[in-house]
């Protein structure tokens, strides 16, 4: 299967499956307000910072990935690294203790944005849980563990938000939900991709072990428009 789309994943999901939930036109778009803080450039070598700055609030943080350089007049880059793209190659996972998994709605959208906040698994919004199938595990009440889905283009669908309190790490719960969502994409006829900060080499570590094979590194920043 070709992972051409992944290349620039997030412009090839934003200029196609999420044109209705994102704004702008042929050569930046944004996805709407309330959704995940994120921006795609068609040409990262010349991004549209132009038309950008009639879609963005100032002093409100974006992500946006593959765009190396300097930052135009108006404009900041609050942060900067780079990320690896990965895609799942294994077999189908083992169920495991999926049945424990509740689907999340925008019931939940409070909950999962706490704790999207606290651990920082990527760029998320109160209405990020209409992207895509999103499960958690509740303990007495509270949301301690969660994954979902985001991004998609062509067969290729994005795992994300994903993230436990550190209290309830190291019980399986992230493998669990992640291998759940997995199994359902592989169902449908979907390849599995993510996205993970290239320092993390314990999750890389961890998915490499779970079958998840790396594609490229690409660089990923804040940019933020100033007043």
């Amino acid at each position: 299967m070709s992972l051409d789309l992944l290349d620039n994943f997030m412009w090839n999901a934003l200029s196609g499956p999420l044109w209705s939930i994102s704004i702008g036109d042929a050569n930046v778009r944004r996805l709407a307000p309330g959704f995940s803080p994120i921006v795609a450039f068609a040409d990262t070598e010349r991004p549209d910072f132009a038309t950008l700055a009639t879609l963005c609030e100032a002093q409100q943080p974006f992500y946006c990935e593959n765009w190396r350089g300097e930052a135009p007049a108006g404009w900041r880059i609050d942060a900067e690294a780079s990320m690896v793209k990965m895609f799942y190659a294994g077999g189908e996972p083992p169920a495991g203790d999926f049945a424990q998994a509740v689907p999340l709605g925008p019931e939940h959208a409070a909950q999962m944005l706490e704790l999207a906040l606290l651990m920082r698994p990527g760029p998320f919004g109160l209405r990020t849980v209409e992207m895509g199938d999103y499960f958690g595990v509740f303990e007495d009440g509270e949301l301690i563990a969660m994954a979902g889905e985001r991004m998609r283009a062509g067969r290729l669908r994005e795992i994300s938000g994903v993230a436990t309190r550190p209290a309830h790490q190291g019980r399986g719960l992230a493998k669990c939900l992640m291998a759940g969502l997995v199994r359902r994409q592989l169902a449908r006829g979907e390849q599995p991709v993510l996205h993970v900060m290239s320092a993390n080499e314990v999750a890389r570590s961890l998915y490499a072990r779970a079958g998840w094979l790396e594609h490229r590194e690409v660089p990923v920043r804040v940019i933020v428009r100033e007043d």
